[in-house]
């Protein structure tokens, strides 16, 4: 079969939060399956891409064999189950390629116009590139999809009517408390995440606002930084309790690979709030509040999930939106043909030629040695073709370092 684009994944829109959980991957585990995946079947040039919103595998090969690679990957080092597997999409060729622009545009993402993916991309990409799994055909995918990305920020409003995850969970406590100015809130973590969550509780006024962080300095930083009132105060993770004690929200957002408050932890406080109303906000993936305790209370629990499904889009994303998606689609149309001329020939003539050898060499080798139980012939035949592939794909990646830029390369220059 002809090599092609194939996208492998689940995201906010095909799984819940807690399948989503089970398959995130944090950078350096990206960078394991990676390596593991360069030597699947019918794998030519791959790139894992992970984010709180989606895990995927954007494939450059035999799309049948491909998906069965991850398939077989998954498996054994997740314990996939079929009904998960369900969550999965497998798409191909035009499909595949529209979903690469649209995830590029933010079209795809839990906030419509999400400016941040395109940051994301591009270290995922930049991580296949430095581990020798990006080639010809992977790289011009992704150049493309970032410039369609910028088309549609200069051609469309979809992009200045983006709300942030942060800004969304901010306009949702606004909603339950009609107004924040009275209310003590804890922010738990001074990363990226926590950053945006304190400017955006900054032109609401709360009457106190505790950054918690497990490193005191950097919270003491983010405070300074950002010039915050005196209504904000820094606190490491052991002086915590007194700030949790007292508030009214708490807006989890940290990267930590595990639960930071527990039901344990939630127990402790319920003793020391006599039933006092406490909304939680846990914008983190993998989750940072133990969805359990949900069950206590008087406590109200809104996850990533809950937050797209409570904040409704800014007047103008649907336009936007619409726009949009005219533009991806115009760009899958032209860009496809250039792609399947400029990097199908060469490669499509080099796995024919050597499956024909391998072919010719198994023959004789049944001659010689055989024959062979049904069993072990169809696996000696398999490994034939694995091992014809997987050269094709090493053969094409290394002439990619010889040859004059063209095919892809020069399409997306006068792209």
């Amino acid at each position: 079969m002809e090599p092609t684009l194939v996208v492998v994944g689940l995201n906010h829109r095909t799984a819940a939060v807690e399948v989503r959980e089970r398959f995130w991957m944090s950078g350096c585990r990206q960078a394991e399956v990676l390596s593991m995946l360069s030597e699947g079947e019918g794998i030519n040039e791959v790139l894992v891409f992970s984010t709180c919103n989606r895990t995927e595998f954007v494939v450059w090969g035999d799309a049948p064999l491909a998906v069965n690679s991850i398939l077989r990957l998954m498996t054994a080092e997740y314990d996939l189950k079929l009904r998960e597997w369900n969550s999965f999409y497998r798409l191909i060729d035009e499909h595949a390629l529209a979903h690469a622009f649209r995830v590029s545009c933010g079209l795809d993402s839990m906030s419509i116009g999400e400016q941040h993916i395109a940051s994301q991309v591009t270290h995922a990409w930049q991580q296949a590139r430095n581990a020798g799994c990006s080639g010809p055909c992977l790289d011009a995918v992704l150049q493309k999809s970032l410039a369609v990305r910028r088309r549609v920020r200069n051609e469309t409003c979809l992009l200045s009517h983006f709300v942030s995850a942060p800004n969304a969970a901010v306009q949702l406590a606004d909603q339950i408390f009609g107004s924040l100015t009275a209310r003590n809130v804890v922010v738990l973590g001074a990363g990226h995440m926590g950053e945006a969550v304190a400017r955006s509780l900054s032109a609401r006024h709360p009457r106190s606002v505790a950054v918690v962080n497990r490193t005191l300095t950097r919270a003491q930083e983010l405070i300074q930084r950002l010039g915050m009132p005196q209504a904000f105060q820094a606190s490491g993770v052991e002086a915590q309790w007194p700030h949790l004690a007292e508030a009214d929200l708490v807006i989890a957002a940290t990267a930590a690979p595990e639960c930071i408050f527990t039901a344990d932890d939630m127990k402790r406080l319920a003793v020391e709030r006599k039933g006092r109303k406490l909304v939680l906000i846990d914008l983190a993936l993998p989750r940072n509040i133990d969805p359990t305790v949900r069950e206590f209370e008087n406590v109200l629990l809104y996850d990533l999930e809950d937050l797209e499904r409570a904040v409704e889009p800014r007047a103008g994303t649907r336009t936007g939106e619409a726009e949009a998606e005219r533009i991806v689609q115009a760009e899958v149309q032209g860009f496809k043909k250039q792609l399947m001329a400029g990097a199908g020939p060469e490669l499509t003539s080099l796995r024919l030629r050597l499956d024909e050898i391998c072919r010719q060499e198994l023959e004789t080798f049944r001659l010689e040695q055989g024959p062979f139980p049904k069993d072990q012939d169809r696996l000696i035949a398999a490994l034939g073709s694995r091992l014809s592939h997987k050269i094709a794909g090493s053969l094409a990646r290394e002439l990619k370092t010889l040859q004059e830029p063209r095919g892809p390369r020069r399409m997306i220059a006068g792209a």
